[in-house]
């Protein structure tokens, strides 16, 4: 494990999970989906656990008896329906705004690093009232690569000014922190999100935390310092 960079230059966030919970809305939309075609939808607990894999990922709860073709042909109608939904639910986890607060006002930049679809993550954004907030937004289709390939964050480093050595990326999500590690960020994994049925303690993060409030605290602790 790295230790905390005795000075942070700067913070990247996964998006879903991580700074908001938009699974609501995620729901929403594979419940719509499940009434347009006539079969009962899921509960939301199950849902909820693997939306940070992505659409594919939330239809395969809807419809278990479909394979991946089935489930892929699915996939536009899904997002449509999303779109039309997206924002309406979603709400930035208890403490982030504070974090977000206290990052600006030590002068430190923060980024989002998303496998979400460039327009979906957009217009999410423009919706919630972030648009312009965050010094670099790099998206799923931004680059050929998403994460857990490094280079998204190592993007989003460049564009925010960030240097990865002495950068935290911050995450709900295994990918996430693989792909921070080897962008060579000291990484954090925070247990408020959907975690993929995981434990984050198993991921290799740098560090662990169970809400908002501990990562502010961790941010103040080491700016002051």
């Amino acid at each position: 494990m790295k230790p905390l960079p005795s000075a942070i230059s700067g913070v990247l966030f996964d998006l879903d999970g991580t700074l908001l919970d938009s699974a609501p809305d995620l729901y929403a939309a594979l419940q719509a989906q499940c009434a347009e075609e006539g079969v009962p939808a899921p509960a939301y607990p199950p849902v909820r656990a693997v939306v940070s894999r992505g659409a594919r990922a939330v239809l395969a709860v809807g419809f278990p008896q479909h394979d991946d073709a089935a489930l892929l042909a699915r996939v536009p109608r899904y997002l449509a329906l999303y779109e039309q939904v997206m924002a309406e639910r979603t709400r930035p986890f208890d403490g982030i705004d504070a974090a977000l607060e206290q990052l600006r006002a030590q002068g430190i930049p923060w980024g989002i690093v998303t496998n979400k679809a460039a327009a979906l993550t957009e217009e999410l954004l423009r919706r919630i009232g972030w648009a312009g907030r965050a010094a670099a937004v790099v998206s799923g289709d931004t680059l050929p690569v998403k994460k857990p390939d490094p280079a998204p964050v190592l993007l989003a480093c460049q564009w925010a000014g960030i240097e990865p050595a002495s950068g935290l990326f911050v995450g709900d999500d295994r990918r996430d922190i693989l792909a921070g590690n080897a962008a060579g960020m000291f990484t954090v994994a925070v247990s408020w999100g959907y975690l993929d049925g995981g434990d984050p303690h198993s991921w290799g993060a740098d560090a662990v935390l169970d809400t908002p409030a501990q990562l502010a605290a961790l941010i103040h602790a080491r700016a002051s310092a």
